[in-house]
């Protein structure tokens, strides 16, 4: 979107983003990457860490309890808005996603928003070619490196790429007393620590990740 509004429709936009502290590196490079195309960087937009909420509330995001988009993204990006004056919020939904809402900021004094991925027409084929004519590859991940809504084979990547991270999860596994996955519901242990002894002991997940483009829906945003 933001870099079809650069081409369409010039002006000086602020550009935002809204980090969790638990993406994987690729996430963050993406949006340097961005930021150089654009002429300007990404604000970050912080309404604290992933890890630090978790301590601070002893409590996990899970199926039960979805409160990190909220606390992290929606409520934080709401707070931001509200001191910006009268302004346009663009939101990135494009024109195949009619089952998306993209937030309502609409009762934030001044807030205009505006949705140019629906209003020019533009489903996930013109999106593609965008990102593709300028350069920009999509990471494999744009979620959080603990999201519980990832896929077994997920987890199993998590654990081979990134054990400081694994650990970090079994450690706030211990410290909350709950897991980041649902008993009852997953499959395999729902533990992060029996996940890890599962995959220790050589047990490879089932990769059911079928359509390349549908992986790249948002599992959890609204936004």
């Amino acid at each position: 979107m933001a870099l079809l509004l650069a081409e369409v429709e010039p002006r000086d936009y602020t550009y935002v983003c809204t980090p969790t502290g638990n993406e994987p590196p690729e996430m963050f490079e993406h949006w340097l990457n961005l930021g150089r195309i654009l002429g300007k960087p990404l604000l970050p937009i912080i309404g604290g860490t992933l890890v630090g909420l978790i301590e601070k509330q002893m409590a996990l995001p899970n199926w039960w309890q979805r409160w990190c988009t909220r606390l992290l993204k929606i409520e934080p990006y709401a707070a931001w808005l509200s001191k910006q004056g009268e302004c346009t919020s663009y939101v990135g939904i494009r024109a195949d996603e009619p089952d998306r809402e993209g937030g309502d900021y609409l009762d934030i004094p001044g807030v205009i928003m505006d949705f140019p991925l629906k209003r020019l027409g533009c489903g996930l084929r013109e999106v593609l070619a965008i990102n593709q004519r300028h350069g920009v590859t999509i990471p494999k991940r744009t979620d959080c490196d603990l999201c519980f809504f990832q896929r077994l084979i997920e987890w199993w990547e998590f654990w081979k790429r990134n054990p400081l991270g694994w650990a970090e999860g079994e450690r706030l596994e211990k410290l909350t007393g709950h897991s980041f996955r649902s008993p009852g519901r997953d499959t395999w242990p729902a533990s992060v620590e029996g996940l890890r002894l599962r995959f220790e002991a050589g047990d490879i997940p089932k990769d059911t990740r079928r359509d390349p483009l549908n992986e790249m829906k948002c599992r959890v945003c609204r936004l």
